[in-house]
């Protein structure tokens, strides 16, 4: 039995050195091993965070379209405060035709939608714009969408402020519509100053007015159904405030991504 012992024992020794041998239970081939595999976790962060700069490099705009982008946006600007300058005798004289025709409640949303437009010209005199800082500038366009029949494109930051020319539209004709219907007056959305200007919410930046403005009347039609027939079919009503439904939002703009 003794013998039997010493045997195992041997056998075990024998099995323990050719372990060894093989490396399978050296602390130093473990912890060879283990730098090696850290290795190759670093070097795959490494590789990944590579073509991960490389792929910001290829949505970064060059100097040039910057300066181009930044000179564009300028003259926007530009042109967007002479035009809240000029709206200023067209707004007054619109609210006095609303008072001849007894129109009350429009012509109270009237002069809340001008008083938001005489705080969009004050923020822009007071505007200190840093171009340089302002990721628009330098961001390649991500989306396409299509406006009467011809394609244009932008990023995320003018894709936000079309999405919030619609929702801002929305509100506006929402507000529009119940003040015709208080007034009992016949529907008519083309009719409203709110319709005819299509400016609230627009900052002057990342799109151009145009498309700021098609957008806007896109939500202020829905918004002024939804209003004037006490409904919610385009948007919904929180504590007060107006915006159209996210999915309705979507069929408008139609965004298409570009990459």
């Amino acid at each position: 039995m003794i013998a039997n012992i010493f045997e195992r024992m041997a056998m075990g020794l024998v099995i323990s050195a050719a372990m060894s041998v093989a490396g399978l239970n050296s602390p130093a081939n473990a912890q060879q091993s283990g730098q090696e595999e850290h290795e190759n976790r670093e070097g795959g962060r490494q590789e990944r965070g590579q073509h991960g700069d490389r792929r910001n490099q290829d949505r970064r705009l060059s100097r040039q379209q910057q300066d181009q982008r930044i000179s564009q946006q300028q003259q926007r600007v530009a042109q967007y405060r002479q035009h809240l300058d000029q709206q200023e005798a067209v707004a007054r004289q619109r609210t006095a035709l609303l008072l001849q025709q007894r129109r009350v409640a429009q012509s109270r949303f009237q002069e809340q939608y001008v008083e938001r437009l005489r705080q969009q010209q004050l923020n822009l005199r007071n505007d200190r714009f840093d171009y340089a800082r302002d990721p628009y500038f330098y961001t390649a366009s991500t989306y396409r969408y299509n406006r009467g029949g011809s394609y244009f494109e932008t990023n995320e930051y003018g894709a936000t402020a079309l999405r919030q020319a619609v929702n801002y539209g929305y509100d506006g004709g929402f507000r529009a519509g119940a003040a015709d219907r208080e007034d009992r007056w016949r529907s008519n959305y083309k009719d409203s100053y709110g319709y005819r200007d299509a400016n609230y919410g627009y900052s002057g930046y990342y799109v151009n007015r145009t498309d700021y403005n098609y957008y806007f009347r896109e939500g202020f039609s829905r918004g002024y159904e939804d209003g004037f027939n006490q409904r919610s079919q385009y948007g919904r009503n929180a504590n007060g405030n107006y915006s159209m439904l996210d999915n309705v939002v979507a069929r408008i703009l139609n965004f298409q991504a570009l990459r």
